[in-house]
């Protein structure tokens, strides 16, 4: 069963798959709806499928290997491949894009081209997440923007020209210095091109140009992810996106940034790796601060859950650079944690909207008995955010926390600087998101309105936040479930630090 090209299968079918819309009447609205809604669940099903039953999850090496020439005067290959660090956020990727599909169901105008980027965005995601191959990853990383910026250009609020544009100009702009360091890197010390991550992990480079290719792969990642100063661009984003656009950028846009970190700059640039983590994980901790902060007078609903997901992102950069054991398991678990909760926010943010047409908290207020059904899951969903015991987001802290101050990279005094201030993130969490609980859904302020028209959570919007929950309360529960994905190919990147 091996030899069967399941990765290219997963990367193809859905875009494939997605061509065959706009055969489609332009008014079939429902039919397109199902025939989307049926392609993102059956790629769900053949991804669950393929891993189940031809994954060896206690094997750190590449696996389901895809290897075919496409461009023989660049040594270019359609190189596929996934280890135990991909698994979690290709099976992530299944599970949010078949629900956004299924949030995006009141989306009525331009339905055809509305639902062939939805799942030309699937295909692209889950070719990055299992690219082997340098140029290919950029070629996927490109791919993805492209449908983006047309849902927010064309289905996004009033603002919407402007923040699609400013997101392209970040997003491809960052993007040269990733082909850039790809090209450098594959044309370095060989008279043939290669871009096979397999053979530049093994390839030693002058500190200095290690150094310079570091930097180039960083500035994009950093954009994707995003870190301070480079992450203005998230916020106007999410302020004027479609929520289910929202949903894929909360849930997945945003840890392709990270995956990128730990598979180019962790993996191929170990040495600039090391010399560079004092320093960001500085940043990361700042980083959670800042948003927390800014979050915090934000009035705008969904720019203040934008800098929740900038601030818990720090989480991650924080993992990833204390190179420890613990903090790169902690931040993988926060990548898919924070993948499902930041995906449920803004679709209940979004969903709310839908019924009130109000986007600043101080407009609200009073809604909890209106809407009991939307109240109980927006405050569930909050409180894991808030890293709140039995929610995922629990652990994935806490394990960042006992990352940190077992990395045997940095002095004690250090970690512990860096540890109070990762506490005092954690404090301002709860105060900016109860008190957006509390300006939205208790009161009196909008029960003597009688000019709006309220109703609670229907099965659709019920199912689709249900669907997030089980996972969020699972992965809360027992952590392990995700971690053992992992585990064994932490490990083995780890290993290369252990003789620096």
């Amino acid at each position: 069963m091996n030899s069967f090209p399941w990765l290219t299968l997963l990367v193809v079918f859905p875009i494939a798959s997605g061509c065959f819309i706009f055969s489609f009447p332009h008014k079939g609205n429902k039919l397109i709806r199902w025939y989307t809604l049926f392609i993102c669940i059956l790629e769900l099903l053949l991804i669950t499928y393929a891993f189940s039953g031809n994954f060896q999850f206690e094997d750190p090496l590449i696996q389901l290997s895809n290897d075919y020439t496409w461009i023989n005067f660049l040594n270019f290959h359609w190189r596929l491949g996934i280890d135990g660090f991909s698994i979690g956020p290709i099976l992530l990727t299944g599970f949010i894009t078949t629900l956004a599909t299924l949030a995006a169901w009141p989306i009525t105008r331009d339905s055809r081209l509305f639902h062939f980027l939805m799942l030309a965005m699937y295909s692209a995601q889950i070719g990055l997440f299992s690219s082997q191959d340098l140029l290919l990853f950029f070629i996927m990383w490109e791919l993805e923007l492209i449908p983006v910026y047309l849902l927010l250009s064309m289905w996004g609020g009033k603002k919407r020209l402007y923040s699609a544009t400013k997101f392209i100009l970040y997003t491809a702009g960052s993007s040269i210095f990733l082909l850039i360091g790809a090209f450098g890197m594959a044309l370095y010390g060989s008279n043939e091109p290669t871009f096979d991550f397999q053979i530049l992990s093994n390839q030693c480079y002058p500190f200095i140009l290690e150094l310079l290719f570091y930097i180039g792969f960083f500035i994009a990642f950093a954009v994707k992810l995003p870190i301070i100063p480079l992450h203005t661009w998230l916020p106007d984003t999410h302020g004027e996106a479609h929520y289910s656009t929202c949903m894929l950028l909360a849930g997945i846009l945003l840890k392709m940034g990270a995956y990128g970190l730990v598979r180019i700059n962790m993996e191929l640039l170990p040495h600039a790796h090391s010399l560079f983590s004092p320093w960001l994980v500085v940043v990361g901790a700042i980083q959670i601060i800042y948003a927390a902060l800014t979050s915090s007078g934000q009035r705008n609903l969904k720019k203040r859950i934008a800098y929740s997901s900038i601030s818990h992102m720090g989480f991650i950069l924080i993992g990833i650079y204390s190179i420890s054991d613990l903090g790169l398991n902690g931040a993988i678990l926060q990548i898919i944690s924070h993948g499902f909760i930041g995906a449920a926010l803004f679709f209940l943010v979004g969903t709310t909207f839908d019924r009130r047409r109000l986007v600043y908290l101080d407009e609200m207020g009073g809604m909890g008995t209106q809407m009991p059904k939307f109240f109980t899951f927006f405050s569930v969903f909050s409180l894991a955010s808030l890293a709140l015991p039995g929610m995922s987001g629990f652990f994935s802290e806490l394990i960042v926390f006992l990352g940190i101050i077992t990395a045997t990279k940095f002095f004690f005094l250090s970690k512990i600087v860096i540890c109070f201030v990762m506490a005092i993130g954690m404090i301002l969490t709860p105060i900016y998101l109860l008190s957006m609980l509390r300006q939205m859904f208790y009161g009196y302020k909008l029960f003597q309105n009688q000019n709006f028209f309220w109703f609670d959570s229907g099965p659709r919007e019920f199912f689709v936040s249900f669907s997030i929950l089980l996972p969020v309360l699972g992965i809360g529960l027992y952590p392990d479930f995700v971690l053992s994905f992992s585990i064994d190919k932490v490990e083995s990147i780890l290993s290369v630090y252990l003789y620096k």
